[in-house]
């Protein structure tokens, strides 16, 4: 079990490391976040299964905090309303649970996050094709190959991996590093918490 163990890491942490050659993507997503917060306007995520757990930690860690005792940001997850999302897919399907209430929240200026590990999540790919016809800018993140999100993005995240559980590691390893890149750019005087 021990060498199971060690390989799993050893690959989670080739994933991560391999990640780094996008390192300008990351950049430039934490800019668009910076300049979309510092006008007022908001973050919008969404994904399925474990890339709704990150768009949710990501929505959570700006509204809440990170690593500084500072004012929330605004952002919205769109997995965490569980009527919205029964009633959207009993009423109108499951691929249109994140693009009714993208429409019906997102303002000029605001910013989606779209997370879908294969890039071709119908309901994912729905809800960024709504935000592109919005006007939203359009993050993604996917796996190696991008999918169909990719083409729908301004700026995607593609972990360079075909497993699922290695591609969310790099996702949430990500969405932690632009965290910390938000806070440190916003709020530089703000104290860290303990």
């Amino acid at each position: 079990m021990k060498s199971i163990i060690e390989r799993k890491l050893a690959e989670s942490s080739a994933v991560i490391a391999a990640t780094a050659a996008q390192s300008e993507t990351v950049s430039r997503m934490a800019e668009t976040l910076i300049t979309a917060f510092a006008r007022g306007n908001k973050l919008l995520s969404f994904g399925n299964g474990g890339s709704a757990c990150d768009a949710t930690n990501f929505a959570d860690e700006l509204t809440g905090r990170y690593e500084r005792n500072r004012p929330g940001l605004p952002a919205i997850s769109l997995n965490t309303n569980t009527s919205d999302l029964t009633s959207i897919a009993n009423d109108f399907g499951y691929e249109c649970v994140f693009e009714r209430p993208l429409r019906a929240l997102a303002k000029k200026g605001d910013v989606v996050v779209a997370i879908s590990t294969s890039g071709n999540s119908p309901n994912v790919l729905k809800a960024a094709a709504a935000a592109r016809e919005l006007g939203l800018t359009v993050l993604g993140f996917t796996g190696e190959s991008g999918g169909k999100l990719k083409a729908l993005c301004d700026l995607c995240l593609c972990a360079p991996s075909t497993s699922t559980a290695r591609v969310q590691e790099a996702h949430i390893t990500v969405i932690q590093i632009l965290c910390g890149l938000i806070e440190d750019a916003m709020f530089p005087d703000a104290p860290k918490a303990h």
